[in-house]
């Protein structure tokens, strides 16, 4: 016998089993729904009878009260409960609903027929007790006679529930043996088809589903091990156990990709950790040379795949100039004019070579602007723009995936913004330590600077000259000309000092119009030749301030030479007490510290 028929037959009995059992399921849950309606049925009776035997006895529970208490509101309370109570079929027709027979209404009508005989000897003894014969009111519903027939009432109220409990629990009874019948019937038809399907179940299996399962298990073990390169089996069949094969190759498929997206996700990850730690670095950068040192070390990193050069914006030369380069780019000019890069004009990035033809730039030396890939992208900040970020693809890198252009513009924005703020930085120490109107660096910087250079020359063994220079009669200028006429005499004397060292930050505004020089490397006499030179050059101003003359201008200086004329410490102080002897002593002169033993020494 084949397979199919073997199986068509399984499944033609497993269904009649399923209905057999199906059917004896539903008379079963209709057994046990007479069940359910016999327990309510006979818990409205008993509620019912309940109500009724609390009304049967409440009138004779209000005549007692009354009596014993001699409250009216108990005789108030027993005449509103007499004269609600309806006829004897009124009273009990909710009992009949609940589900009573005809004989039990039957007796349930003569136990109330025997409590109303009751309700004249009420009546009588009320009277009475109202007339004043307590006596004669509590023999009538307190004496034996009363109590007999009360008896009876009760009995018969008794016996009227034994019946009904009587009946109810038969119901019940044969309800439950019926639904347990029914049930063990239906239980037994589940067993058999269950039995049934299993069998069929474990045949087809073996035969058509296990051999198959084993082969693909192969395949599944391998997948969970992401090895995706396993090839799943090629199944034919059209059943579950092919489109469990064919969910394999899907599974694997989707795998392969997620291992593609994976990569590309740490890739993405690798190189935005790259880009925070550059620009990390770049927030700590004090110098220009800091940031190109960066910049050289980390973009190849970033973008492997592309050569390049950073530029800055030199605004006083009008030229953008190469800071660094990374990965030979041969294209690109090493300085140009920021009118050359399209990038610069428009403060957009330039892809002449992209998905869209443009124009390209002229610092690129190229023959055929088609054949190489070059992108030019602006360093700006705060709306202003201080270089270039320039890139250009190497011919052997041409199999190497593209960085995304979206990193290359976070990379721009970065450098752009850490340009900026080594710009303001500078700006601010600028402001910090320099005197805003003579161009000189001030106090601040002379304490920040006169440290350093005292150590280099104790370091190297050589001689450090001070001179301190004092505008002679200062105070006559802006008596006579105004306080403009004085800033003006105070920034040529100060240009006259900054073009007499060698490096401007050398050159002090000390205080007022006292200025200060450091001078590294000079003896006392060829201290005093300088100052002498400065003294020169002052005295040969001639200021003109709004159309006026100001007239001549002199200068006092005084000089000091440590070790020579003082210790190392008291360089500044020696050069201070020489500037007061040469105002003392006449001005416009220049004065030497000199050397003495005594505490009074300069």
């Amino acid at each position: 016998m084949r397979l199919a028929t073997i199986t068509n037959w399984a499944y033609g009995a497993t269904v009649a089993l399923t209905l057999l059992s199906g059917a004896t399921m539903i008379l079963a849950s209709n057994a046990q729904d007479r069940e359910r309606s016999a327990v309510e049925q006979r818990y409205r009776l008993d509620q019912a009878t309940e109500k009724l035997g609390d009304e049967v006895f409440a009138l004779t529970d209000r005549a007692r009260q009354y009596l014993d208490t001699a409250d009216p509101t108990y005789r108030l309370l027993y005449k509103r409960e007499a004269a609600a109570l309806g006829s004897v079929e009124n009273r009990i027709a909710h009992v009949g609903d609940a589900g009573a027979n005809t004989d039990e209404l039957d007796t349930l009508k003569e136990a109330i027929r025997w409590a109303d005989t009751l309700r004249d000897e009420q009546r009588a003894a009320i009277t009475a007790f109202d007339g004043g014969d307590e006596k004669k009111a509590r023999a009538l519903v307190f004496g034996a006679e009363y109590e007999r027939e009360l008896d009876r009432t009760r009995s018969m109220i008794e016996r009227f529930q034994y019946r009904l409990d009587q009946r109810t629990e038969a119901q019940v009874a044969a309800a439950t043996q019926a639904a347990r019948a029914w049930k063990n019937v239906s239980e037994a038809a589940l067993a058999v088809t269950a039995l049934l399907f299993l069998f069929v179940l474990y045949f087809v299996f073996r035969q058509r589903v296990l051999k198959p399962v084993i082969r693909l298990s192969d395949v599944v073990n391998r997948l969970a091990a992401q090895d995706f390169a396993v090839e799943p089996l090629n199944l034919s069949q059209i059943d579950e156990i092919g489109d469990m094969a064919q969910a394999i190759q899907i599974f694997r498929e989707n795998g392969l990709e997620r291992q593609r997206l994976q990569d590309e996700r740490d890739a993405d990850r690798a190189l935005r950790d790259l880009l925070s730690r550059m620009t990390q670095r770049m927030q700590g950068c004090d110098t220009l040379r800091d940031l190109e040192e960066i910049a050289r070390r980390f973009i190849p990193e970033v973008v492997p795949d592309l050569a390049g050069r950073l530029y800055l914006v030199d605004a006083k030369r009008n030229a953008v100039v190469e800071a660094c380069s990374w990965l030979a780019p041969r294209y690109s000019q090493r300085e140009f004019a920021p009118a050359a890069c399209w990038a610069l004009r428009r403060g957009l990035p330039h892809r002449p070579a992209g998905a869209a033809i443009d124009v390209p730039c002229d610092h690129l030396d190229i023959q055929d602007e088609l054949a190489f890939d070059t992108l030019c992208l602006p360093l700006s900040a705060h709306g202003e723009t201080f270089g270039l970020l320039y890139f250009e693809r190497k011919p052997e890198t041409s199999d190497v995936p593209s960085t995304p252009e979206t990193y290359l513009t976070m990379l721009a924005e970065n450098i752009g913004l850490a340009l900026a703020n080594l710009r303001l930085r500078e700006q601010l120490r600028a402001m910090a330590m320099g005197d805003a109107l003579t161009g000189l660096a001030n106090r601040r910087q002379l304490d920040a600077t006169l440290e350093d250079v005292l150590a280099d020359g104790a370091h190297a063994k050589q001689p450090v000259s001070c001179l301190m220079v004092d505008v002679d009669h200062f105070k006559r200028f802006n008596d006579s000309f105004g306080h403009d006429a004085g800033d003006a005499v105070l920034r040529e004397v100060g240009a006259v000092l900054r073009g007499a060292v060698r490096e401007k930050e050398l050159a002090f505004r000390y205080g007022g119009e006292e200025f200060l020089l450091l001078l590294p490397g000079l003896d006392a006499e060829q201290a005093a030749a300088r100052a002498e030179e400065i003294r020169e050059r002052i005295a040969g101003l001639c200021l003109i301030h709004e159309g006026v003359t100001l007239g001549p201008v002199s200068a006092s200086a005084g000089i000091a030479t440590a070790p020579v004329h003082c210790p190392i410490d008291r360089l500044v102080q020696a050069a201070d007490a020489a500037l007061l002897r040469a105002k003392a002593r006449g001005r416009d002169r220049v004065e030497v510290a000199t050397v003495r033993g005594s505490r009074s020494a300069a």
